[in-house]
């Protein structure tokens, strides 16, 4: 009888410790689980890079308005402020102690002179865009083309050498032989495409992408346009305070994604150099 009992007392001990391995195995898969949930949803807010600092190109501010959205929406907590100029201002600010996380500029010559000034990090090619010449809606001056015959007498508006699209505008002409007298030269290709918005001008000679952005004009191809091809750059500066959070944007800017929303505002693809 008492070895029996003792069997009993055996059989109960036994059953007692599998049950208490099955608590604690469902006790971990139970922790487990609410680790994975929890990782899903960090993953899923992203990163908080905090304050993100950008200068990028004029023409690129409807573009960038919607690719910092939705980075900080895939970002919680993350803000990014954009400073929106010609390129060789902001390359300018950036030297004269303005602060930036990163450069975004319309040309490799304006991102050279940065380079060359000490003020970036290695850069490389995020976008390329070309030019056309945009008239105000219903072309009220007859611009017919872009020819020195067809633009003698008419209200011209270019960009200025030394910014981007100034000096894709002055190699253009060249190639094309084309000769004009501009009653305006300005700073970004913004303050061009608004005088022309306004009638100011009679035409003016913008990027194809800020055409596309523009309900005011109509754009007319240009010969010799598709051969001048400005390539953008991008850098970070070796200023930046947020160095994670502004390479984190680079990179969004050149994953799918990002790419996908610059082709909705019409630039082409980047350079492989």
């Amino acid at each position: 009888m008492l070895r029996k009992f003792g069997t009993g007392l055996a059989l109960v001990a036994a059953a007692a410790m599998a049950l208490s391995g099955c608590s604690s195995t469902d006790n971990q898969k139970a922790d487990d689980a609410k680790s994975e949930t929890s990782q899903s949803a960090q993953s899923d807010q992203g990163k908080n890079y905090g304050q993100v600092t950008i200068f990028a190109a004029k023409s690129l501010t409807n573009a960038f308005t919607e690719l910092g959205k939705e980075f900080e929406k895939q970002n919680k907590g993350t803000k990014v402020t954009f400073s929106f100029d010609g390129s060789q201002n902001l390359v300018d600010q950036i030297h004269q102690g303005s602060p930036a996380d990163a450069l975004f500029t319309a040309d490799q010559k304006n991102m050279d002179k940065a380079d060359k000034n000490g003020d970036v990090e290695a850069n490389k090619s995020y976008a390329t865009n070309t030019l056309v010449m945009v008239v105000p809606k219903g072309n009220p001056a007859g611009v017919k083309e872009f020819s020195t015959n067809a633009l003698k007498d008419k209200k011209l508006v270019i960009c200025a050498v030394g910014v981007p699209c100034g000096n894709a505008t002055k190699e253009v002409a060249d190639m094309a032989g084309v000769k004009f007298t501009p009653v305006s030269e300005e700073q970004n290709v913004g303050d061009t495409l608004a005088k022309v918005e306004t009638g100011e001008a009679d035409a003016g000679i913008v990027y194809r992408t800020d055409a596309m952005a523009s309900d005011k004009v109509e754009a007319m191809d240009m010969p010799h346009a598709d051969m001048v091809v400005n390539d953008y750059r991008v850098a970070l500066t070796k200023s930046a305070k947020n160095k994670d959070g502004g390479k984190a944007f680079v990179d969004y800017i050149l994953s799918d994604a990002g790419q996908k929303i610059l082709k909705k505002y019409g630039f082409t693809a980047p350079t492989n150099k």
